[in-house]
């Protein structure tokens, strides 16, 4: 597994970061983090159908269940990624809060046999199943939140994984598109948020923007549960 030091060697970007988000749209948003995705949705849905969950997540594939297992897929947008899961196997529970985009996802990948809920980090109440998961997905997700709800996110994710369970997070890094609640959160920062709460780092590594933005980086983790309860049903 890997220690802080290397941690920060591999991904660039400074453990301190900004709470104070690009202003966003005139309004309260009851989920702020959802700032700006419905007017974007027709848009997004495109965008998000253009690369494959095996282009995003190339280099943590290694790490997902190998066995047929519970996946949960956080802010799941398109259901590109959690189509992709379902399709290898797995039972899947994709979180979508914008509306728009989850009728998309419902257009796009019918009969997937995906498991839709509304519902958003960091509190996360998933409509009161009481499922843990083998797996938990949150791809450009985390920056959505404040230092606070990052914190309350991290101890929820946590007791929704089974031992040995793995937590992806894909963090973006870049301009705040106009009207989005965002921040900028460092790799090192949710690898030590996340030991916290006894979640191990075992990757972390950056990308290119896989549609062509040269401002824009991704720095991926997967952090796996070190706690007691059931194992995960199999891993690469």
């Amino acid at each position: 597994m890997l220690d802080f030091t290397t941690v920060r060697r591999r991904c660039r970007y400074p453990s301190a970061m900004s709470d104070h988000p690009a202003p966003a749209a005139a309004g309260r948003y009851p989920r702020r983090g959802t700032a700006g995705y419905a007017e974007a949705a027709d848009a997004l849905a495109v965008q998000y159908e253009e690369v494959t969950f095996d282009e995003v997540h190339r280099d943590v594939l290694r790490f997902v269940p190998v066995n047929p297992g519970r996946i949960l897929d956080v802010g799941a947008g398109t259901g590109r990624d959690a189509a992709a899961l379902a399709a290898r196997g797995h039972r899947v529970v994709a979180v979508e809060p914008t509306p728009e985009l989850r009728h998309h996802a419902q257009r796009l990948h019918p009969g997937s046999g995906i498991e839709w809920v509304d519902d958003a980090l960091p509190d996360l109440t998933l409509s009161g199943l009481l499922d843990r998961f083998d797996a938990v997905f949150v791809t450009a997700v985390w920056m959505h939140l404040d230092a606070e709800e990052r914190r309350r996110a991290m101890a929820r994710i946590t007791a929704l994984l089974v031992s040995g369970g793995r937590f992806f997070v894909n963090l973006r890094h870049g301009p705040v598109p106009e009207g989005r609640h965002m921040f900028d959160v460092s790799a090192a920062e949710t690898a030590e948020l996340g030991s916290v709460h006894g979640l191990r780092i075992v990757h972390c590594g950056e990308r290119p923007d896989l549609h062509g933005r040269d401002d824009v980086r991704w720095s991926c983790l997967v952090l796996r549960a070190e706690g007691v309860g059931n194992a995960p049903s199999g891993t690469a």
